[in-house]
């Protein structure tokens, strides 16, 4: 079944999602999109700039978060801080054709506002997602209580990508006790740089969006 895009989401803070996410972008020639972006007042122009400058593309070409806060917080702290309530309904896909990589914040039980989570955003958004997993202590439990999460909402999964140092026995447990295709790894990229995470993205195993 053919799908609009992918919805990157990660097991916690600084899982890889952004790193995971533009090497999607550039493996595929897709746009991205960060519903939510907090934290603009440390990172000017946002995980989009990153993303754009990672990919080689502008800012300006792939389309605007609907919701900016400048403080480095959970979405409903930054959006409170700012006398703001997110309103997820105002919150829909872009229109456009290129196949769409969307980027939550945080994990999947962040919430969005009094009520609403990031794996609700995830389920009305209705496209498969992508788990994003560091390969470091903790990241048994972190990705199986995620994957869990999304099997008990019937989302659908296209896999986990790993980022960090090759951990092959625990890579080779979440394989087996999380129901879940691993996609590959991405390695710690030091330094940071746009051939760096075009080789990344060459070697990701991407055979699960085949039917885009």
């Amino acid at each position: 079944m053919k799908t609009r895009g992918v919805f990157v989401t990660g097991t916690d803070t600084d899982a890889g999602k952004t790193i995971v996410a533009a090497a999607l972008v550039a493996a595929l020639g897709a746009d991205y999109w960060k519903p939510v972006q907090s934290g603009a007042d440390e990172l000017p122009g946002g995980d989009t700039g990153v993303v754009a400058w990672l990919t080689g593309r502008k800012p300006e070409d792939f389309p605007p978060p609907a919701y900016v806060f400048k403080a480095a917080l959970a979405p409903d702290q930054a959006a409170e801080a700012e006398g703001v309530r997110i309103d997820p309904a105002r919150i829909q896909l872009p229109p456009g054709d290129r196949f769409l990589v969307v980027e939550g914040a945080g994990g999947l039980l962040v919430p969005l506002d009094g009520a609403i989570l990031m794996i609700d955003l995830a389920a009305r958004l209705g496209l498969p997602v992508i788990l994003a997993a560091r390969t470091g202590l903790g990241t048994i439990n972190h990705t199986l209580l995620s994957l869990e999460a999304l099997a008990r909402r019937g989302l659908p999964v296209a896999g986990v990508v790993f980022s960090g140092p090759d951990q092959p026995r625990t890579i080779a447990t979440i394989r087996r006790l999380g129901g879940a295709p691993v996609l590959g790894r991405i390695p710690r990229l030091e330094p940071l740089t746009p051939p760096a995470l075009a080789e990344a993205a060459a070697r990701l195993g991407l055979a699960i969006l085949e039917a885009r």
